[in-house]
């Protein structure tokens, strides 16, 4: 059995394996990018650039680097709920074959997200142009998922306009930055909280569980703890998993009433009038009429409504006795119910609180 709220040391090809079937509600992947760097890089100054030579990075081809992709990307796929998503982060070394092998295993890919980091290395050999971004893809399990998107949490935090595809976060760096004992680079890939913040705040909610299975220094299950997650993560590096635990200690998790997103927003499903009719909630022959009762209407059987010699839904008719184009028959017309004047939105709202929630 697998302990929730922690980093586990081993192969995530094989702990993977120990979890049950559609039990995660996201899975965030920072797989190696097999960067193949062939030879040290160097400053202009000869000081050595911290970048990625460890052997966890290393494979003999492309072809070892899809089969490994492939085995994880299928295990994950297991795991996730059917309303799951899943969310990858590469470079261009390996993103384009990961996201070929995404659509193999019929991934549903909602968006490609592009990291722009504000601070990033120079091309110190000045070779080819400066890596300043990653990209991330966000694809949920089938096409057929309902998957979580947080829309209005991220629309009021980028001041009430729709977020974008485009990303600017800085690399770590300063305190962010974990050392080692020898005051050291832990991780050459250590990615920003800011970043996984909003990986969590776009496609969460409180209480899920996710799954980090390269969890590296732990920052995603670092956010997933403070923003009120469940989480589990791998990592094969013992270092790495004990710095990452000893990370997630120091972490508190926010108070629990801070976590409800702003998702009261999101547009409710539409409720036809001919639904109350069917639905017994209004009754054919019953009579409509507006707030000064000086325009009386008629419920029919179709779902539509008769004022004389008009005949129609509850908006055209309200439009037509207001003499204008069109008129929200919902605020318009009221109904008798239970001894005391109605407005039909009301009745839609009951409707909607006792049958749809």
């Amino acid at each position: 059995m697998i302990k929730t709220n922690k980093i586990h040391l081993g192969d995530c090809l094989d702990l993977l394996n120990k979890l049950d079937d559609k039990s995660f509600d996201l899975i965030f992947l920072d797989p190696p990018y097999n960067l193949q760097l062939n030879k040290e890089l160097t400053r202009p100054n000869h000081s050595v650039v911290n970048g990625v030579s460890q052997d966890w990075d290393k494979f003999d081809s492309y072809q070892s680097y899809d089969e490994f992709t492939y085995s994880y990307l299928e295990s994950c796929k297991r795991l996730l709920k059917d309303d799951g998503g899943l969310w990858i982060i590469g470079s261009y070394h390996n993103i384009f074959r990961i996201g070929k092998i995404l659509q193999d295993l019929n991934f549903w890919i909602l968006n490609d997200v592009i990291w722009v980091k504000s601070n990033p290395l120079p091309n110190f050999r000045a070779t080819r142009l400066t890596n300043a971004h990653e990209t991330l893809i966000w694809c949920s399990k089938s096409p057929k998922s309902k998957y979580q998107f947080n829309y209005h949490t991220l629309k009021t935090g980028n001041e009430d306009k729709q977020e974008r595809s485009v990303w600017n976060f800085p690399i770590c760096s300063g305190k962010e930055r974990i050392k080692n004992k020898n005051n050291e680079t832990a991780h050459p890939t250590q990615k920003p909280l800011a970043l996984m913040n909003r990986i969590i705040l776009q496609s969460t909610l409180k209480d899920d569980l996710v799954l980090e299975p390269f969890a590296g220094t732990g920052s995603f299950c670092a956010s997933a703890k403070y923003l009120g997650r469940n989480y589990i993560g791998f990592e094969k590096d013992q270092s790495y998993q004990k710095i990452a635990n000893k990370r997630l200690k120091s972490i508190k998790s926010l108070d629990h009433k801070l976590l409800d997103l702003n998702e009261k927003d999101k547009p409710m499903k539409k409720i036809p009038f001919g639904t109350l009719i069917n639905s017994g909630y209004l009754k054919p022959g019953s009579q409509l009429y507006n707030s000064k009762k000086n325009y009386k209407a008629t419920i029919l059987p179709d779902g539509s409504i008769s004022y004389q010699d008009q005949r129609g839904s509850i908006h055209k008719i309200a439009a037509k006795v207001n003499n204008t184009t069109s008129f929200n028959g919902w605020d318009f017309w009221h109904i008798k119910n239970k001894n005391k004047s109605t407005i039909l939105d009301e009745i839609r709202s009951d409707y909607r609180n006792k049958k749809l929630n």
